[in-house]
Protein backbone atom coordinates (compact mmCIF):
# COMPACT_ATOMS: atom_id res chain seq x y z
CA UNK A 1 0.00 0.00 0.00
CA UNK A 2 1.06 3.63 -0.92
CA UNK A 3 0.83 6.96 0.82
CA UNK A 4 2.32 8.97 -1.80
CA UNK A 5 -0.16 11.92 -2.87
CA UNK A 6 -2.16 12.19 -0.08
CA UNK A 7 -1.87 15.18 2.37
CA UNK A 8 -3.46 14.39 6.49
CA UNK A 9 -3.24 16.69 9.07
CA UNK A 10 -1.76 14.54 11.88
CA UNK A 11 -3.25 17.61 14.57
CA UNK A 12 -6.76 16.32 13.14
CA UNK A 13 -8.46 14.65 16.51
CA UNK A 14 -8.83 11.10 15.67
CA UNK A 15 -12.34 10.40 16.15
CA UNK A 16 -12.53 6.15 15.92
CA UNK A 17 -9.80 3.48 14.95
CA UNK A 18 -12.00 0.63 13.59
CA UNK A 19 -11.11 -2.45 12.16
CA UNK A 20 -13.02 -1.68 9.18
CA UNK A 21 -14.98 1.61 7.96
CA UNK A 22 -17.34 1.82 5.34
CA UNK A 23 -18.36 4.34 3.01
CA UNK A 24 -21.42 4.72 1.80
CA UNK A 25 -24.85 4.11 3.64
CA UNK A 26 -26.62 2.55 0.47
CA UNK A 27 -28.04 -0.99 0.26
CA UNK A 28 -24.07 -2.31 -0.07
CA UNK A 29 -23.17 -0.43 2.78
CA UNK A 30 -25.73 -0.74 5.50
CA UNK A 31 -25.52 -4.75 4.09
CA UNK A 32 -21.78 -4.71 4.67
CA UNK A 33 -22.19 -2.91 8.50
CA UNK A 34 -24.68 -5.60 9.13
CA UNK A 35 -22.72 -8.29 8.38
CA UNK A 36 -19.43 -6.82 9.38
CA UNK A 37 -20.82 -5.98 13.01
CA UNK A 38 -22.40 -9.25 13.32
CA UNK A 39 -18.90 -11.19 12.53
CA UNK A 40 -17.61 -9.41 15.49
CA UNK A 41 -15.53 -6.49 13.57
CA UNK A 42 -15.60 -3.29 15.01
CA UNK A 43 -16.97 -0.88 12.47
CA UNK A 44 -19.42 2.43 11.50
CA UNK A 45 -20.53 3.57 8.29
CA UNK A 46 -19.76 6.37 7.33
CA UNK A 47 -22.49 8.73 4.90
CA UNK A 48 -22.26 12.38 3.31
CA UNK A 49 -25.78 12.25 3.37
CA UNK A 50 -28.56 9.90 4.66
CA UNK A 51 -29.48 6.59 4.16
CA UNK A 52 -30.28 4.96 1.23
CA UNK A 53 -28.00 5.91 -1.98
CA UNK A 54 -30.32 6.38 -5.02
CA UNK A 55 -33.22 3.87 -4.04
CA UNK A 56 -34.99 6.79 -1.82
CA UNK A 57 -35.58 8.53 -5.54
CA UNK A 58 -37.77 5.60 -6.55
CA UNK A 59 -41.31 5.94 -5.68
CA UNK A 60 -42.16 2.47 -5.55
CA UNK A 61 -40.31 -1.34 -5.62
CA UNK A 62 -41.77 -3.97 -6.92
CA UNK A 63 -38.53 -6.28 -7.40
CA UNK A 64 -36.91 -6.99 -4.17
CA UNK A 65 -37.94 -10.20 -2.34
CA UNK A 66 -40.48 -10.48 0.61
CA UNK A 67 -41.90 -6.71 -0.74
CA UNK A 68 -44.26 -6.60 -3.01
CA UNK A 69 -44.45 -3.39 -3.45
CA UNK A 70 -42.88 -0.78 -1.27
CA UNK A 71 -41.90 2.93 -1.75
CA UNK A 72 -38.12 3.11 -2.17
CA UNK A 73 -37.96 5.59 0.95
CA UNK A 74 -39.76 3.41 3.08
CA UNK A 75 -37.52 0.42 1.86
CA UNK A 76 -33.97 2.49 2.85
CA UNK A 77 -35.46 3.81 6.14
CA UNK A 78 -36.45 0.03 7.04
CA UNK A 79 -32.81 -1.14 6.33
CA UNK A 80 -30.95 1.31 7.68
CA UNK A 81 -33.14 0.77 10.73
CA UNK A 82 -32.17 -2.76 10.91
CA UNK A 83 -28.43 -1.89 10.51
CA UNK A 84 -28.28 0.78 13.25
CA UNK A 85 -29.46 -3.06 15.94
CA UNK A 86 -25.76 -3.47 15.18
CA UNK A 87 -23.80 -0.76 13.39
CA UNK A 88 -23.37 2.80 14.31
CA UNK A 89 -23.91 5.28 11.11
CA UNK A 90 -22.31 8.71 10.79
CA UNK A 91 -25.10 10.93 8.71
CA UNK A 92 -23.55 13.92 7.17
CA UNK A 93 -19.68 12.61 7.50
CA UNK A 94 -18.50 12.83 3.63
CA UNK A 95 -15.08 11.34 3.22
CA UNK A 96 -12.80 14.03 1.99
CA UNK A 97 -9.69 12.09 1.68
CA UNK A 98 -8.05 8.70 2.46
CA UNK A 99 -4.26 7.66 2.80
CA UNK A 100 -3.07 3.86 3.07
CA UNK A 101 -0.16 3.48 5.51
CA UNK A 102 0.10 0.98 8.06
CA UNK A 103 -3.58 1.89 8.75
CA UNK A 104 -5.95 3.93 6.57
CA UNK A 105 -6.22 7.39 7.27
CA UNK A 106 -9.76 8.45 6.27
CA UNK A 107 -10.22 12.58 6.88
CA UNK A 108 -14.00 14.23 6.73
CA UNK A 109 -14.75 17.69 7.97
CA UNK A 110 -14.95 16.82 11.41
CA UNK A 111 -11.69 14.95 11.63
CA UNK A 112 -9.53 11.78 11.66
CA UNK A 113 -10.73 8.40 11.30
CA UNK A 114 -8.03 5.11 11.22
CA UNK A 115 -8.71 1.49 10.61
CA UNK A 116 -7.26 -1.69 9.24
CA UNK A 117 -9.73 -2.46 6.37
CA UNK A 118 -11.97 0.06 4.03
CA UNK A 119 -15.26 -1.17 2.48
CA UNK A 120 -16.17 1.31 -0.78
CA UNK A 121 -19.75 1.46 -0.96
CA UNK A 122 -19.92 4.82 -2.88
CA UNK A 123 -22.43 3.89 -5.26
CA UNK A 124 -22.85 5.94 -8.40
CA UNK A 125 -25.37 8.57 -10.53
CA UNK A 126 -26.84 8.88 -13.17
CA UNK A 127 -25.72 10.88 -16.37
CA UNK A 128 -28.52 12.85 -16.75
CA UNK A 129 -29.96 14.86 -20.25
CA UNK A 130 -30.03 18.02 -18.95
CA UNK A 131 -32.77 19.53 -20.39
CA UNK A 132 -35.63 21.25 -19.29
CA UNK A 133 -38.49 19.37 -17.42
CA UNK A 134 -35.67 16.26 -16.33
CA UNK A 135 -35.59 17.51 -13.04
CA UNK A 136 -39.04 18.33 -12.18
CA UNK A 137 -40.21 15.46 -13.74
CA UNK A 138 -38.16 12.79 -12.01
CA UNK A 139 -40.19 10.60 -10.52
CA UNK A 140 -43.33 11.61 -12.20
CA UNK A 141 -42.53 10.03 -15.78
CA UNK A 142 -38.97 10.12 -16.04
CA UNK A 143 -37.08 7.32 -14.75
CA UNK A 144 -33.68 5.81 -14.79
CA UNK A 145 -34.45 2.46 -14.03
CA UNK A 146 -36.74 0.54 -16.38
CA UNK A 147 -36.56 -2.48 -14.22
CA UNK A 148 -37.66 -0.63 -10.93
CA UNK A 149 -40.57 1.62 -12.60
CA UNK A 150 -41.75 -0.41 -15.86
CA UNK A 151 -44.57 -1.65 -14.58
CA UNK A 152 -46.23 1.47 -13.99
CA UNK A 153 -45.92 2.19 -17.72
CA UNK A 154 -47.55 -1.36 -19.30
CA UNK A 155 -49.52 -0.44 -22.05
CA UNK A 156 -48.72 2.56 -22.28
CA UNK A 157 -46.17 5.01 -24.38
CA UNK A 158 -42.49 5.24 -23.30
CA UNK A 159 -38.99 6.35 -24.60
CA UNK A 160 -35.58 5.07 -23.99
CA UNK A 161 -33.16 7.41 -24.65
CA UNK A 162 -29.52 6.15 -25.15
CA UNK A 163 -27.73 3.66 -27.56
CA UNK A 164 -25.80 1.65 -25.41
CA UNK A 165 -26.37 -1.96 -24.24
CA UNK A 166 -28.41 -0.92 -21.07
CA UNK A 167 -30.80 0.95 -23.16
CA UNK A 168 -31.42 -1.70 -25.80
CA UNK A 169 -31.65 -4.26 -22.51
CA UNK A 170 -34.27 -1.43 -20.92
CA UNK A 171 -36.28 -0.98 -24.19
CA UNK A 172 -36.38 -5.12 -25.07
CA UNK A 173 -37.66 -5.19 -21.02
CA UNK A 174 -39.94 -2.44 -21.52
CA UNK A 175 -41.52 -4.47 -24.83
CA UNK A 176 -41.57 -7.52 -22.93
CA UNK A 177 -43.97 -6.27 -19.91
CA UNK A 178 -46.68 -4.51 -22.50
CA UNK A 179 -44.88 -0.93 -22.80
CA UNK A 180 -45.06 0.96 -26.15
CA UNK A 181 -41.59 1.57 -26.86
CA UNK A 182 -39.42 3.98 -29.06
CA UNK A 183 -35.71 4.56 -28.80
CA UNK A 184 -34.12 7.62 -29.54
CA UNK A 185 -30.63 7.60 -30.32
CA UNK A 186 -28.40 10.93 -30.88
CA UNK A 187 -26.43 9.17 -33.01
CA UNK A 188 -26.61 7.47 -36.43
CA UNK A 189 -25.95 4.05 -35.41
CA UNK A 190 -26.05 1.98 -32.00
CA UNK A 191 -22.88 1.29 -29.28
CA UNK A 192 -25.08 -1.57 -28.27
CA UNK A 193 -24.01 -5.10 -28.79
CA UNK A 194 -24.59 -6.44 -32.15
CA UNK A 195 -27.14 -9.27 -30.55
CA UNK A 196 -29.04 -6.65 -28.48
CA UNK A 197 -29.36 -4.67 -32.01
CA UNK A 198 -30.61 -7.54 -33.52
CA UNK A 199 -33.10 -8.21 -30.61
CA UNK A 200 -34.51 -4.85 -31.18
CA UNK A 201 -34.73 -5.79 -35.03
CA UNK A 202 -36.97 -8.47 -34.64
CA UNK A 203 -39.30 -7.42 -31.62
CA UNK A 204 -40.14 -4.26 -34.16
CA UNK A 205 -38.84 -1.85 -32.06
CA UNK A 206 -39.37 1.46 -33.74
CA UNK A 207 -35.75 3.68 -33.45
CA UNK A 208 -35.23 7.22 -34.02
CA UNK A 209 -31.72 7.94 -35.09
CA UNK A 210 -29.84 11.06 -34.76
CA UNK A 211 -32.38 12.73 -32.41
CA UNK A 212 -31.93 14.57 -29.26
CA UNK A 213 -34.17 15.34 -26.17
CA UNK A 214 -34.53 19.34 -26.43
CA UNK A 215 -37.15 19.04 -23.43
CA UNK A 216 -39.05 17.13 -21.44
CA UNK A 217 -43.03 18.33 -21.42
CA UNK A 218 -43.86 19.12 -18.08
CA UNK A 219 -47.39 18.68 -16.08
CA UNK A 220 -48.66 16.80 -13.37
CA UNK A 221 -46.82 13.72 -15.35
CA UNK A 222 -45.05 13.65 -18.07
CA UNK A 223 -46.98 14.27 -21.67
CA UNK A 224 -44.68 14.38 -24.08
CA UNK A 225 -40.89 14.83 -25.33
CA UNK A 226 -39.61 17.45 -27.51
CA UNK A 227 -37.44 16.11 -30.25
CA UNK A 228 -34.65 17.37 -32.52
CA UNK A 229 -33.38 15.54 -35.30
CA UNK A 230 -29.66 16.53 -35.77
CA UNK A 231 -29.25 15.98 -39.65
CA UNK A 232 -32.64 17.96 -40.78
CA UNK A 233 -33.09 20.12 -37.32
CA UNK A 234 -36.54 19.86 -37.24
CA UNK A 235 -38.09 19.63 -33.84
CA UNK A 236 -41.18 17.82 -32.96
CA UNK A 237 -43.01 17.00 -29.72
CA UNK A 238 -43.54 13.42 -29.28
CA UNK A 239 -46.53 12.85 -26.91
CA UNK A 240 -45.62 9.88 -24.20
CA UNK A 241 -46.42 8.90 -20.44
CA UNK A 242 -42.96 7.73 -19.77
CA UNK A 243 -39.05 8.98 -20.44
CA UNK A 244 -36.35 6.17 -19.52
CA UNK A 245 -33.26 7.73 -19.85
CA UNK A 246 -29.82 5.27 -20.26
CA UNK A 247 -27.09 6.95 -21.26
CA UNK A 248 -24.86 5.90 -18.47
CA UNK A 249 -23.78 5.94 -15.41
CA UNK A 250 -21.17 7.73 -12.92
CA UNK A 251 -19.45 5.66 -10.28
CA UNK A 252 -18.59 7.39 -7.31
CA UNK A 253 -14.87 6.18 -7.43
CA UNK A 254 -12.62 9.29 -6.33
CA UNK A 255 -11.49 7.74 -3.08
CA UNK A 256 -10.46 4.55 -5.50
CA UNK A 257 -8.34 6.80 -7.18
CA UNK A 258 -6.50 8.02 -4.26
CA UNK A 259 -6.33 4.04 -3.35
CA UNK A 260 -4.59 3.53 -6.40
CA UNK A 261 -7.27 0.84 -6.85
CA UNK A 262 -7.93 -0.95 -10.76
CA UNK A 263 -11.28 0.53 -12.34
CA UNK A 264 -12.21 -0.74 -16.11
CA UNK A 265 -12.37 2.56 -18.46
CA UNK A 266 -15.50 3.92 -16.70
CA UNK A 267 -14.18 4.49 -13.81
CA UNK A 268 -15.82 1.41 -11.84
CA UNK A 269 -13.73 -0.55 -9.41
CA UNK A 270 -12.68 -3.94 -10.50
CA UNK A 271 -13.41 -6.76 -7.80
CA UNK A 272 -13.16 -10.16 -7.67
CA UNK A 273 -15.76 -12.85 -7.15
CA UNK A 274 -15.45 -12.02 -3.18
CA UNK A 275 -15.56 -8.45 -3.59
CA UNK A 276 -11.89 -7.75 -3.12
CA UNK A 277 -10.60 -5.06 -4.50
CA UNK A 278 -6.50 -5.05 -6.33
CA UNK A 279 -5.44 -3.35 -3.25
CA UNK A 280 -5.23 -5.94 0.28
CA UNK A 281 -8.10 -4.66 2.61
CA UNK A 282 -10.18 -2.40 0.42
CA UNK A 283 -13.61 -4.08 -0.84
CA UNK A 284 -15.93 -2.25 -2.69
CA UNK A 285 -19.53 -3.38 -3.24
CA UNK A 286 -22.75 -1.88 -4.84
CA UNK A 287 -22.84 0.54 -8.33
CA UNK A 288 -19.51 1.71 -7.59
CA UNK A 289 -17.95 -1.89 -8.52
CA UNK A 290 -20.43 -2.05 -11.67
CA UNK A 291 -22.25 -5.22 -12.79
CA UNK A 292 -26.28 -5.35 -12.12
CA UNK A 293 -26.81 -2.26 -10.79
CA UNK A 294 -29.97 -3.89 -8.74
CA UNK A 295 -30.78 -3.63 -4.80
CA UNK A 296 -30.74 -7.17 -4.50
CA UNK A 297 -27.50 -7.08 -6.19
CA UNK A 298 -25.92 -4.69 -4.08
CA UNK A 299 -27.22 -6.41 -0.56
CA UNK A 300 -25.43 -9.61 -1.88
CA UNK A 301 -22.21 -7.67 -2.56
CA UNK A 302 -21.88 -5.75 0.63
CA UNK A 303 -22.46 -8.51 2.98
CA UNK A 304 -20.08 -10.49 0.67
CA UNK A 305 -17.48 -7.53 0.97
CA UNK A 306 -18.06 -8.08 4.72
CA UNK A 307 -17.09 -11.47 4.95
CA UNK A 308 -13.84 -11.63 3.16
CA UNK A 309 -12.85 -8.34 5.16
CA UNK A 310 -13.50 -10.72 8.36
CA UNK A 311 -12.18 -13.53 6.47
CA UNK A 312 -8.84 -11.54 5.37
CA UNK A 313 -8.28 -9.48 8.94
CA UNK A 314 -8.59 -12.97 10.96
CA UNK A 315 -5.60 -14.91 8.53
CA UNK A 316 -2.54 -14.05 9.59
CA UNK A 317 -0.90 -15.20 6.95
CA UNK A 318 -2.69 -12.56 4.56
CA UNK A 319 -2.06 -9.75 7.10
CA UNK A 320 1.48 -9.54 6.00
CA UNK A 321 1.20 -8.80 2.29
Amino acid sequence: MTSEGIASDQTEAVLGDYDVIIIGAGPAGLSAGIYASRAGLECVILEKGVPGGQVITSPMIENYPGFAEVPGMKLMETMAEHARRYVDIKEGEEVLRVRAGEKFELGTSSGRYTCKAIILATGSSHRKLGVPGEEGMTGKGVSYCATCDGFFYKGKEVVVVGGGNTALTDALYLVSIGCKVTIIHRRAEFRADQHLQLSVKQHKIPVMMDTVAEEIVEGEEVTGIKLRNISTGVVKTMPVNGVFVAVGEVPSSQLAAELGLEMDPGGFITVDRSFRTSVPFVYAAGDVSGGIRQIVAAVHGGAAAALSCFEDLMNPYYRKI
